[in-house]
């Protein structure tokens, strides 16, 4: 649709993907979802964006692997035009394990998802924003954990690492991109009501994390959905390099 903003979300055919997508078509967005396998999920996550009445597309791609990435977003450019924001949400966590013991294949799948995709899909929207290349500026929100604070030992050391690494290219990046006309943030997420845990192998830890949460409760996706799309908004053209946390208040 002309004129409308337009955002790519990654991992976006289920939890907080799927709500973040959403929540942008409300807000006025055309939307690119983002999956891997999940057909289904990204068709209802289309369908919904379409409900509200956005433009919206679904690609399959593994942000992992580069050369997807550059058909991802060589798709997003023919469909919508120039990107206005990115949300490097797609990630995995590479199952429960003592740092002790998580395995090559573990540790090389969480960093290969949740660092390298990120960093693939960060150069393919900043080099379609910058401003010193003929484009108009943009946003990237990057997704973060409290895990990267917390470093979740004897469950997932390898994940938090990772997590670790995101924060710091957010920095990095929102610094050497701001004179390009692009904003770099991240949020830090605390345990969210999805079923990442119960696919990974630990479906108990919601419940364990409500308990300890000075606000009650584990976040929904839509809670974090909307800190993104206000980090994209013009009421945030202040903040850059920054990592919101959005964790119930566990962190304080």
């Amino acid at each position: 649709m002309a004129n409308r903003p337009f955002v790519l979300v990654t991992g976006a055919s289920k939890g907080i993907g799927a709500a973040t997508a959403l929540a942008f078509a409300k807000a006025g967005y055309d939307v690119c979802a983002n999956y891997h396998r999940d057909d289904a999920g990204a068709a209802e996550t289309v369908a919904r964006c379409r409900g509200v009445g956005a433009g919206a597309f679904a690609v399959s791609a593994n942000v992992a692997v580069r050369a997807e990435v550059l058909a991802m977003f060589d798709a997003c450019d023919r469909t919508f035009g120039p990107l206005t924001c990115l949300v490097n949400n797609a990630g995995i966590i590479g199952g429960s394990a003592a740092v002790t013991e998580v395995s090559e294949e573990a540790l090389t799948a969480a960093f290969a998802t949740n660092v390298l995709g990120t960093v693939f899909c960060l150069q393919e929207a900043a080099r379609r924003m910058r401003t010193d290349q003929g484009g108009v500026g943009g946003v990237i929100v990057n997704m973060s954990s409290v895990a990267a604070i917390l470093g979740s030992p004897g469950e997932y050391v390898h994940y938090a690492a990772s997590k670790g690494a995101v924060e710091t290219l957010t920095i990095g990046a929102g610094k050497e991109l701001r004179p390009l006309g692009i904003r770099v943030s991240a949020i830090r997420v605390g345990t969210t009501n999805t079923d990442l845990h119960a696919r990974e192998g630990n479906p108990e830890r919601p419940a364990t994390v409500a308990a300890m949460t000075p606000l009650g409760r584990i976040a929904e996706p839509v809670d974090v959905a909307e800190a993104v799309v206000w980090l994209a908004s013009p009421e945030a053209a202040f903040i850059s390099g920054t990592v919101l946390t959005v964790a119930g208040g566990l962190l304080s």
